[in-house]
């Protein structure tokens, strides 16, 4: 369990979350030395307003959190982000004693690979009753580490970074990780050995499986694009200044792996992530160049910046060579999405209808919020090209998010479900327990999800051999 999470302890100080709208009727309840002592602090119950109310010894005897409209489940995070080292615990009293465990380990992270100052001592909750510590662990945990991926500059973060991150990650999990590069991806893999040729960091084909052969096969890729100028299709500098995080789609399915894994899920489980870099050089792909996919379909390339979409491409036929029980792809893939949703809910696309009531449901409960953008198939003719099978950045400009959708939906034949998410991998203003910076949108969704639907009837002690 997370070192910030305890069972139990006597000396733990209470923590009241009060919502703004019962402000009064709480603090009536608590008596009247806090009744008191919140007047003269003017204590209102705000988002994130926090008071320590002392005991008679001068001692903390209380803590007053508040909720402010209570519409965040992860409200919990600016208490852990504000509070000094110490022990607390969500106390019988309290108004929000439904809020999310997780959000006070959000409240935790930090990213400080780069700097030297000293780290900060962490305070620690009592998990309440009839919470899931490891559960709540293993999720934060997978969390943490995709966030550091992302957070990681590029210069440290290339296809080799990426695939050295999931063998660590095979290895911890007794799965298997074969890393293809070299003369098989261009053999096998054209339109990724072509975004990637670009760079002098060579591309590759992260694929790594685990679990029973038997158990139902779920296949997750990630889009691994370590940075994005956009090619000879240069982006602007200001378009670039956050492009290490175009490996997003990465992290998260590499994030969710450690959660399946961690929590030994009724899955044949394999990840595939195709890794580059997206460079400008003389060997880069250029506009109007044509290029044959792994499945045979002919690309014709009118922007080199809609690069995600073609190496998905190639590992999306791959996975669906195999025809899993359901694929999921997950990639930082258009403007157009943010433009439609913001940064706070991304889309997604499927077909099915049960899944994707399914993952909006799943989504709302553990405050991961997603919304279904339509596969609308009028958009079909907007992919066409005069020279090859398809264009990778259709002539209409509008719609983008759809029709790159669309676009993944040509490689995927066999597969009965699939499902496509369009994050930003990032937050552009802060909340609690999600600061400014990398964030893996609907992995959790996803993992509850997925853990509802595979679910172990029964434990089984893991094969020596994964693979």
């Amino acid at each position: 369990m997370h070192s910030c999470l305890v069972k139990s302890a006597k000396s733990a100080i209470p923590l009241y979350a009060v919502r703004a709208a019962t402000r009064e009727a709480t603090l009536r309840a608590l008596g009247r030395h806090v009744e008191q002592w919140t007047q003269s602090a003017d204590f209102q119950a705000r988002s994130g307003e926090l008071l320590l109310v002392p005991g008679d010894d001068g001692r903390v005897a209380a803590i007053l959190f508040g909720l402010g409209r209570n519409d965040d489940a992860l409200a919990l995070a600016a208490a852990a982000e504000k509070l000094p080292a110490g022990t607390y615990r969500l106390a019988s009293a309290s108004s929000g004693t439904d809020l999310e465990p997780l959000g006070w380990l959000l409240g935790t992270y930090s990213y400080t690979r780069y700097r030297s100052l000293p780290a900060r001592a962490l305070p620690k909750l009592v998990l309440p009753e009839g919470c899931d510590g490891e559960n709540i662990s293993r999720i934060a945990a997978g969390l943490f580490w995709g966030r550091d991926l992302v957070a990681t500059p590029a210069n440290d973060m290339g296809p080799q970074d990426l695939a050295a991150a999931a063998r660590s990650l095979a290895k911890r999990h007794r799965a298997k990780c074969r890393i293809i590069a070299g003369k098989a991806l261009a053999e096998g893999y054209p339109m990724i050995e072509a975004v990637g040729g670009g760079s002098a960091r060579p591309p590759c084909l992260i694929d790594l499986t685990w679990g029973n052969r038997g158990a139902p096969k779920l296949t997750l890729v990630g889009k691994g694009v370590c940075f994005d100028s956009g090619g000879l299709d240069l982006k602007s500098a200001a378009g670039m200044l956050t492009m290490k995080k175009d490996m997003g789609g990465a992290a998260a399915v590499l994030a969710l792996g450690h959660m399946i894994m961690d929590a030994r899920l009724d899955v044949r489980l394999r990840i595939l992530v195709p890794a580059v870099e997206n460079a400008v050089s003389g060997t880069a792909y250029r506009p109007g160049d044509v290029l044959r996919s792994r499945k045979g379909l002919t690309v014709e390339i009118g922007n080199t910046d809609a690069e995600g979409r073609l190496v998905l491409a190639d590992a999306l036929s791959l996975a669906d060579e195999e025809e899993p029980d359901l694929l999921i792809d997950i990639a930082t893939l258009t403007g157009a999405a943010r433009a439609a949703t913001g940064m706070e809910l991304p889309p997604f696309f499927t077909d099915d209808e049960a899944l994707a009531k399914a993952l909006e449901q799943y989504g709302h409960d553990v405050a991961d919020p997603l919304w279904r953008l339509p596969l609308w198939r009028g958009y079909e003719n907007t992919l066409d090209s005069s020279i090859a099978d398809l264009n990778n950045a259709p002539a209409y400009a509008l719609a983008g998010a759809i029709t790159a959708a669309l676009f993944l939906n040509r490689f995927v034949t066999k597969t009965s479900r699939w499902m496509h998410l369009d994050i930003p991998a990032w937050n552009d203003r802060p909340r609690p327990g999600r600061k400014v910076g990398p964030d893996l949108n609907g992995v959790r969704a996803l993992f509850a999800l997925l853990s509802a639907r595979y679910a172990r009837t029964r434990l089984r002690r893991p094969s020596a051999d994964r693979g």
